[in-house]
């Protein structure tokens, strides 16, 4: 039986009508969106606009171009690229018959794509709306705008429009800035060999370049004259003066940026994920950085590595809101100008000491307390390597110390024990769970032996004092198109990794290393209020650390050399890395305010010595430690400080009832 029966055919008719009908509306649709765009292009094209989180404007897009009026471009320049791009740009409407046809016929004689048929509207039309794709469906659009282009404007707009907009090599669009990077001269006042140099970079800006190969841009130049003459644009006497000149191009001038040039890289680039690398008119991007915050930054950097005073030393910086995510600062080196590599998203280093913070939540989350106990410390090995024996700084080792205790004195066989009691599975997840991912399984770990940048460091750090969530960061908050619509939001994307109760555990732990531990120069350079942080230090002083929180801002700095080798004698963290976090606190203390940690429900507040973190006796020094549910809360009496006659008297009985009732449970075990 067949399948081809007239009642078949009719059916499939109609569904093709359907699916026709459909499609036109659709292409009606959307190029109903396109011509409000078009339509706005007589105004002259916009520009994409990033904004600081104050919501005014803070740099473009695209820093490497510079609009000019069509009057302010030579007529030699205007001519030479219709002459070489569109010989039949005044007369076509927008696309041009001849043009595709002889596209045609070569492509069929050669059996392949050798020649293109796009003019100068259609160029226009891909650069300012879409992709370079090559499919028929973008070329049928590409050709639907270049008609609406057409319809709206004249040609000399849609010409200005396609001299300040087209790509020509080098990270360079527009043939103003092009003609002030070639030959440090405005477009009006380029000559004609020049004219035609900058001409014949269109076709092919990355092969032609002037800077990496002048020859073959200069032999371009001379098909651009040819092809003036042809279209008597020019004389024969003036091409063959022309082809006398080697116009004198200059050396390319970097963007001049400034400190900025790193976080406004890192924002371009998190567009272009979105959108490519399109500059939509009128668009604007509302970013999270705060300027006042970025400013303290680069000064702080600057500051700090003028006074370290070691020439190719590197520093990274990043700060954020610890309860969104919100990037309000980036630094990624000593000089933009130098180098724009941005350490603080892409440089990946051991953090060191740095790391342990992350150990430590993931045995308070385990159901260790600040003040649990960890002994043996001087017999701790990797296991299957008795040879490996975590040291500390000065190479002393305590047999017995409390978390809090190995935190402030960044204890490595404590950190590495802690490691191995609570598993290596379980710091490797809660690493994980913050942003740090791909770090080995091994021993060393809780000594910062993987590999980090400054921006997840940090990130990770802010599930501490955001109260156990950790934000992925983000630093594109929404962009808007030309009518104000919103065409793209990024909302905060945050997710509980550890309690309220151990994360506040956690940022009390962190405020004692600032007052008593490796941290304390902070307090000796100014730092007020509640703050609290971890240093990190890596083998041969190759990376220092710091990395801190007040309750509306976690920072943290990276220094090192881009080639891994010693930072300089005794170059610890607390002496390189903290004074630029330091600077940084300070200068943004009116601007973005810590204040005090709220505790959350759950905790319970007991009174302890501060020295041997038992209940305490009346001379003892004494803090507010908290304990969750499930913690031992300590019952010994501190036997450091001397106390009271009764005091005394109460810890001798209470030590001898306890020295009973061990010999008691002796007697019944031998048993």
């Amino acid at each position: 039986m067949s399948f081809w029966t007239p009642r078949f055919r009719r059916g499939l008719i109609l569904g093709l009508v359907v699916l026709v009908g459909i499609g036109g509306v659709g292409l009606i649709w959307e190029m109903s969106r396109y011509a409000a765009a078009v339509r706005r292009l007589g105004r002259g094209v916009g520009d994409t606009t990033f904004l600081s989180a104050d919501g005014k404007p803070w740099f473009r897009l695209d820093e490497q171009r510079h609009d000019v009026s069509l009057a302010e471009i030579a007529p030699d320049l205007q001519r030479a690229v219709v002459a070489v791009e569109d010989r039949r740009f005044f007369l076509h409407p927008g696309i041009d018959p001849i043009g595709v046809v002889r596209a045609v016929v070569r492509d069929i004689r050669t059996g392949e794509r050798t020649e293109g048929a796009s003019t100068l509207t259609q160029q226009l039309a891909r650069t300012l709306f879409l992709s370079n794709k090559r499919t028929y469906a973008r070329k049928g659009k590409e050709a639907s705008i270049a008609l609406l282009m057409e319809f709206e404007l004249s040609k000399p707009q849609i010409l200005e429009l396609y001299l300040n907009r087209v790509y020509l090599s080098a990270g360079v669009y527009g043939v103003q800035t092009m003609a002030e990077h070639l030959f440090r001269k405005p477009a009006s006042a380029v000559t004609l060999p020049e004219a035609a140099l900058i001409a014949g970079l269109i076709r092919a800006p990355s092969t032609l370049s002037p800077w990496s190969n002048y020859d073959g841009a200069l032999e371009r130049s001379h098909l651009v004259l040819a092809r003036m003459r042809d279209q008597k644009f020019i004389t024969p006497e003036q091409e063959a003066a022309a082809l006398k000149v080697r116009p004198a191009i200059q050396p390319y001038r970097q963007s001049r940026e400034g400190p900025s040039g790193w976080a406004k890289d890192y924002l371009r680039q998190q567009y272009r994920n979105q959108f490519g690398g399109d500059s939509p008119p009128d668009w604007t991007i509302l970013t999270s950085f705060e300027r006042p915050l970025q400013t303290a930054a680069e000064q702080a950097v600057a500051s700090g590595l003028r006074r370290l005073n070691r020439p190719g030393l590197e520093a990274a910086l990043v700060a954020l809101d610890p309860l969104n995510g919100n990037i309000l600062a980036m630094v990624g080196g000593a000089d933009y100008q130098r180098s724009t590599f941005n350490r603080a998203t892409r440089s990946r280093r051991q953090p060191g000491s740095a790391f342990k913070p992350l150990v430590y939540a993931a045995a308070l989350s385990k159901g260790y307390s600040p003040v649990s106990v960890l002994s043996g410390l001087a017999r701790v090995s990797a296991p299957g390597d008795p040879e490996w024996v975590p040291r500390n700084a000065g190479n002393e080792i305590e047999d017995r110390v409390t978390l809090r205790a190995a935190l402030l004195e960044s204890n490595n066989a404590a950190a590495a024990d802690l490691q191995q009691r609570i598993s290596t599975g379980a710091v490797l997840r809660l690493a994980s769970d913050s942003g740090l991912r791909e770090l080995p399984d091994v021993p060393s770990l809780a000594l910062g032996t993987g590999l980090v940048t400054p921006l997840d460091l940090t990130a990770a750090f802010a599930i501490f004092p955001s109260g156990g969530g950790f934000s992925t960061p983000r630093g594109l908050l929404s962009v808007s198109d030309g009518d104000g619509d919103i065409v793209f939001s990024q909302p905060a994307e945050t997710k509980a990794v550890i309690s309220p109760q151990v994360a506040f555990q956690m940022v009390s732990m962190l405020r004692d290393v600032v007052d008593r531990g490796t941290g304390t120069p902070a307090r000796t350079l100014g730092v007020r209020g509640a703050v609290g942080g971890k240093t990190g230090t890596t083998d041969e002083y190759r990376d220092a650390w710091f990395v801190g929180f007040s309750s509306s801002v976690v920072a943290g700095v990276w220094v090192g050399f881009d080639q891994p080798a010693t930072i300089g004698r005794e170059a610890y963290a607390a002496r390189v890395a903290l004074p630029i976090w330091s600077d940084f606190m300070k200068r943004i203390e009116t601007t973005m305010p810590g204040g005090d940690f709220e505790v959350p429900e759950g905790l319970e507040a007991r009174e302890l010595c501060s020295v041997s973190y038992l209940r305490p006796v009346s001379s003892c020094p004494t803090y507010t430690e908290y304990f969750k549910e499930g913690d031992s809360i300590p019952t010994d009496r501190c036997s450091i400080h001397q106390g009271s006659l009764s005091e005394q008297a109460q810890r001798a009985v209470g030590g001898l009832l306890k020295s009973i009732g061990s010999r008691i449970a002796g007697i019944f075990r031998k048993k």
